[in-house]
C-alpha cells in the first residue's frame, strides 16, 4: 500500500482545541479533539494525509496524519466503537474533520482533465470532467463542520469487505445499491447499524460516509489545518 502506514494508533496524543475561524460570518469557535484521546481502540488511517486516494498525493491542510472530530462526534464514535468490539470489530476511520482548504484542493484537483494519477483505482468508470456533475466533488463539505466520519469494520486488523474501496466513485458506492450483495452488503448494513446506534446518519451515495445527527455546527464550515 503507499503512503502513509496503514494504521495510526496515537495512543498518547494530548487533546488539541482548535479556535477555527470559520469560512462564513459569525465567530463561532468549535473544539475538535484527536479521537484516540477520547478512545485509543478505534483505528486511524488518515488518507488524506498521504498518498493512498484519489488524488495520488497528500491534500492539502493534512500537515500530520492525525484524525480530528468534535467532542459531541468523538464521544458518539466511541459508542460505536463499544458495539463493534462486541461483535469481536473495530472500527477504523479514514477521515473527520477537513479544512476547507482541503476542499478547495479537491475542486482545484477535479478542474484538471489531465491531472488522472489515481483514475484506474478510484474513477475508472467516471470521466473526470463529470464528478462535479455527477455529486462526487462539491465546494462545501459536511466533514469541515468537523462532525462527520468516514470509516469501515475491521476485524483482526484486516477491513471487511464492502464491495468498493473507500473513496470509489461510483454508483457501487451507494449503500443499498442492489449490485452489493452477500457478505460485502451486509457488511455495508452491520456498519450502518452500528453507527446509526450511536447517533449518526449515513449519506446514502457513500457507504463509509457518516455525520451526527446532533452535530454542534450545523451551518459552519471551517478552515484550520490539521498540525
Amino acid at each position: 500500500m503507499k503512503g502513509w502506514p496503514r494504521m495510526y494508533h496515537r495512543r498518547h496524543a494530548v487533546f488539541l482545541l482548535l479556535l477555527v475561524a470559520a469560512s462564513g460570518s459569525g465567530a463561532t469557535q468549535p473544539v475538535l479533539v484527536d479521537i484516540a484521546t477520547v478512545d485509543a481502540s478505534i483505528e486511524t488511517e488518515p488518507r488524506y494525509a498521504g498518498s493512498n486516494n484519489f488524488m495520488g498525493r497528500p491534500v492539502r491542510g493534512y500537515r500530520v496524519p492525525r484524525v480530528l472530530l468534535t467532542r459531541e462526534a468523538a464521544v458518539a464514535l466511541s459508542k460505536a466503537q463499544a458495539r463493534a468490539s462486541e461483535l469481536g470489530l473495530s472500527l477504523r476511520v479514514y477521515d473527520g474533520y477537513r479544512p476547507q482548504r482541503a476542499v478547495d484542493h479537491f475542486v482545484e484537483w477535479a478542474a484538471d482533465p489531465d491531472d488522472t494519477l489515481a483514475k484506474n483505482e478510484y474513477y475508472p468508470d467516471v470521466p473526470k470532467d463529470e464528478l462535479f456533475a455527477r455529486g462526487y466533488i462539491a465546494e462545501r463539505s459536511g466533514h469541515s463542520r468537523g462532525s462527520t466520519v468516514d470509516l469501515t469494520l475491521t476485524r483482526g486488523g484486516e477491513a471487511l469487505p464492502m464491495g468498493t474501496g473507500y473513496d470509489f466513485f461510483g454508483a457501487l458506492s451507494h449503500t443499498e445499491n442492489p449490485a452489493i450483495t452477500g457478505e460485502a452488503r451486509e457488511n455495508r448494513l452491520l456498519l450502518r447499524r452500528i453507527m446509526e446506534g450511536a447517533g449518526f446518519r449515513n449519506y446514502a451515495r457513500e457507504w463509509w460516509h457518516y455525520t451526527l445527527v446532533d452535530e454542534p455546527y450545523p451551518r459552519r464550515y471551517f478552515d484550520m489545518p490539521i498540525e
